[in-house]
């Protein structure tokens, strides 16, 4: 989530309403082509499809219209702007990207009439204070601060209307328009990123199963003092409102200035405890937004929040994924291409050239294991030269092939914490970390 700011937009409710919507964004981004097209005929040229969709003016109006839908329709640009990555047009990943922080809050009056039909009339008598401007908005939900009649200090997570119902037209929709659009390749097949798009979002509105997820952890980590998770109001949440204790802390990129040997202590945390998760608890929370994570300066513990996108992986997976890290930190090639072809990255039929260059990913993100102690994320080039490869190999249009999805959640998870670990210019030895594991 982001810290809420932007102007408040009523969600629309109905399917009805959504789709109107949509039809609406339709019928504006092809009048913006017409018009960018007559524009470039005036001055003699004779522009290309893609030329006229992609103007900044209807980059903006998708970007804008998704963001206004939230739910379903906003998240599934923001999945397929972070999982497609370079297999989609560079254009369309930076209209979807903006997805990610574009969430905007309801307005008062819609969010009263959530809180009623879910608690019932008269619900603020429960309360001594409830701040009706949200702390954070994202796509499924907005976040206040509450404090009960009994002193308890709550954050509380209200699901926009109408999401849960409109799942799985809004996903067909957006597809729908993506697809009529020409943005995305006819090649590419995105049916099981769209499948996995719905099954997510239907799990992550259901705040009871949230709750759930966010007290098994807490389990999980009882033997640790270096996290600190809320703990679920179980008489206050319910399957659109997750309350939990309000957990103090500071955004975790605010530890760029902190000294070096904190920071990396707290990476060193954050990818012990992805290697556990995979390896130990085979549930893995897989969303990678820094704003899951803050840090307490008093305590110098860290906050885990948002456990909507917790997912769990099967043993034989998770051995397939242990043998591929292992042979990345090896480079054994053999070893390695068996282990990719058992998860399903080679589709059938895969060129030979193609199938390298699959693998020479693979390796490149394993540099971090394989270096002898800490990797030093900060003056690492490692980011850009795993994008130039997937870029090279995303724009040869006869490869084209979407990951298995179990491996999609995990390149998230894994690309976010490397992504922090380079934004706050960390030391960490990631093959010892592993070698726990292996």
């Amino acid at each position: 989530m982001k810290p809420a700011g932007a102007a408040a937009f009523a969600v629309p409710g109905s399917r009805l309403s959504r789709l109107a919507r949509l039809g609406s964004l339709a019928s504006g981004v092809a009048g913006g082509m017409i018009a960018e097209g007559v524009r470039q005929f005036a001055q003699g040229r004779r522009p290309r499809v893609g030329e006229l969709l992609l103007t900044p003016a209807n980059a903006r109006r998708v970007a804008d219209q998704l963001a206004q839908l939230r739910g379903a329709a906003m998240k599934v640009g923001q999945l397929l702007s972070m999982d497609a990555g370079d297999l989609i047009p560079p254009e369309l990943a930076a209209i979807l990207a903006q997805l990610r922080a574009d969430a905007r809050p309801m307005p008062m009056s819609q969010l009263v009439a959530v809180l009623e039909g879910s608690w019932g009339a008269g619900w603020e008598q429960q309360f001594e204070r409830f701040s009706f401007t949200p702390l954070a908005a994202a796509s499924i939900g907005q976040v206040h601060a509450a404090t009960t009649r009994a002193g308890a200090r709550l954050a509380v997570k209200v699901q926009y209307p109408g999401v849960r119902q409109s799942i799985s037209s809004d996903v067909d929709n957006v597809a729908g328009l993506l697809r009529l659009s020409g943005l995305l390749p006819k090649s590419l097949d995105i049916a099981p990123l769209l499948a996995e798009a719905k099954r997510q979002l239907h799990e992550e509105a259901d705040y009871l199963s949230e709750g759930a997820h966010l007290t098994r952890y807490r389990g999980l980590l009882a033997d640790s003092a270096d996290f600190v998770l809320p703990e679920v109001d179980a008489g206050l949440t319910r399957d659109n409102i997750l309350a939990m204790s309000f957990v103090d802390g500071v955004a975790v990129e605010s530890l760029a200035d902190a000294a070096q040997a904190e920071r990396d202590r707290v990476m060193t945390l954050l990818f012990a405890l992805l290697f556990r998760e995979i390896f130990d608890f085979r549930l893995v929370q897989t969303d990678p937004n820094f704003a899951n994570y803050l840090y307490d300066p008093a305590t110098r513990r860290l906050v885990l929040l948002d456990f909507g996108a917790t997912r769990a992986y099967a043993a034989e997976r998770v051995e397939a994924y242990r043998r591929l890290l292992a042979a990345g930190m090896r480079q054994g090639l053999a070893a390695l291409d068996e282990a990719a072809a058992e998860l399903g990255y080679f589709q059938q039929g895969i060129r030979a050239d193609h199938r390298r260059m699959v693998l020479d990913i693979f390796l490149l993100a394993c540099e971090p294991l394989r270096q002898q102690g800490a990797y030093d994320f900060g003056h690492s080039s490692l980011a850009a030269r795993m994008r130039d490869a997937g870029m090279r190999l995303g724009y040869d249009r006869d490869f084209w092939h979407t990951p298995p999805i179990d491996a999609l959640f995990l390149h998230r998870k894994i690309g976010g914490l490397y992504l922090l670990a380079a934004r706050l210019g960390v030391r960490v030895d990631i093959g010892a970390l592993f070698l726990q594991h292996a």
